[in-house]
């Protein structure tokens, strides 16, 4: 096992109907920007039931944060917070809101250009940002217990992440039962984004990491088992409670720590998403196969691993087995409803050399575990994706 330092200071507040918490969570002081998405929040009454909740607190609101959440919209939540000196947010939503608010949060405070110094720069000289906490409804990324944020700069088709130590949430408050209005293509995208996200801290090379490893192919497994289950029942408590949390889980640091680990399918699917709209998880479905399969040389060890363990293939020769793991990898995502290839979502070939333009243009040229990744590589793993 690798050294390493781990820390994670979100405190979690899970189960039915603990949005009441927030009048204890909250500083009594506050002064709040609620930001959100589009109209689930207020249709299916969460909103209202975090305004309650927030009680006598200066509380105003910011809405329409895009599932990919944009520059330009958040700035404008950033100049709203500026002019009426709000202290503290709260986000209400899923990954998309939770990173938009990471964003705001750091921005607020930003001396420079935001963009610069935040995405570009990978926040390295931001040195404070507004405290903040979130109400999860769409269980995928982590992102409500992470210090992570991905952000979208739609003028310039570029899509970029930073990761500070400043943006971690004070809280998150994951109420399975928010989930059990959202439509089954958030569900699909939910369940591959977190199934993505384990497999490429889990899936390089072994370092003896036994808890690591035995905790991720749990939550792999649960993820299986419960995720055609889920499009099936969505209103089926346990399953939505088990998923949410597993999602949670498989990005909060506690399973890399101490292990190599993979992000190119994200950073690759980062630019189909930026160039064509693609949902991020619909990237990750396209992507992951391939990339198993490009690197199963280099990943064979791991892969015979997930296969034996994940899978429960113990039967053939090691190639058999890796070449199946790969296939029901596959064939997961397609029974959840998400295609793979990128002739599903009618990108051909064509489109590939303006990717590699933008990855080389992102100083994204040695991706992987072994940093060994680079544009021709990707090249071909796109190639290999159509």
């Amino acid at each position: 096992m690798n050294n390493f330092n781990f820390y994670n200071p979100t405190r979690i507040v899970f189960g039915e109907g603990q949005v009441a918490q927030l009048d204890e969570l909250v500083p009594k002081d506050a002064r709040v920007l609620v930001l959100f998405g589009g109209q689930s929040a207020q249709k299916n009454g969460t909103l209202d039931e975090v305004i309650t909740a927030l009680g006598n607190r200066h509380i105003e609101e910011f809405g329409g944060i895009e599932a990919n959440p944009g520059y330009s919209t958040l700035m404008r939540a950033v100049e709203q917070i500026r002019q009426n000196k709000l202290d503290y947010l709260l986000a209400v939503g899923g990954g998309s809101v939770i990173d938009g608010t990471k964003f705001v949060a750091a921005a607020v405070q930003c001396d420079g250009d935001p963009w610069q110094e935040i995405l570009v720069n990978h926040a390295t000289n931001i040195h404070q940002a507004l405290p903040f906490g979130s109400v999860l409804t769409l269980p995928a990324t982590g992102s409500e217990m992470n210090a992570n944020s991905v952000i979208t700069r739609y003028e310039t088709q570029e899509k970029l992440a930073f990761s500070s130590k400043l943006v971690y949430p004070a809280f998150s408050i994951l109420d399975p039962t928010k989930a059990y209005t959202l439509p089954p293509r958030q569900l699909a995208n939910g369940v591959v984004d977190a199934f993505t996200h384990i497999m490429e801290q889990y899936l390089t090379y072994p370092v003896n990491a036994m808890v690591q490893d035995r905790f991720a192919e749990g939550l792999l497994q649960t993820l299986i088992e419960i995720g055609p289950k889920l499009l099936e029942s969505p209103n089926d408590y346990d399953l939505q409670a088990n998923f949410m949390w597993t999602a949670t889980l498989a990005l909060n640091g506690l399973i890399g720590a101490g292990v190599p680990q993979d992000w190119a399918t994200h950073m690759i699917g980062h630019e189909i998403t930026a160039l064509h709209g693609l949902d991020h998880a619909q990237t990750l479905a396209i992507l992951l196969p391939t990339v198993l399969q490009e690197q199963r040389e280099k990943k064979s060890a791991k892969l015979l691993q997930y296969a034996e363990r994940v899978w429960g293939l113990n039967e053939g020769t090691d190639d058999t087995k890796i070449n199946m793991a790969i296939t029901k990898t596959r064939d997961f995502f397609e029974r959840m409803g998400v295609k793979t290839h990128l002739s599903d979502y009618q990108i051909n070939a064509d489109a590939i050399p303006v990717m590699i333009k933008q990855l080389a243009e992102h100083g994204l040229i040695q991706l992987g575990e072994h940093n060994d990744i680079d544009l021709k590589k990707s090249q071909q793993i796109l190639q290999a994706s159509l």
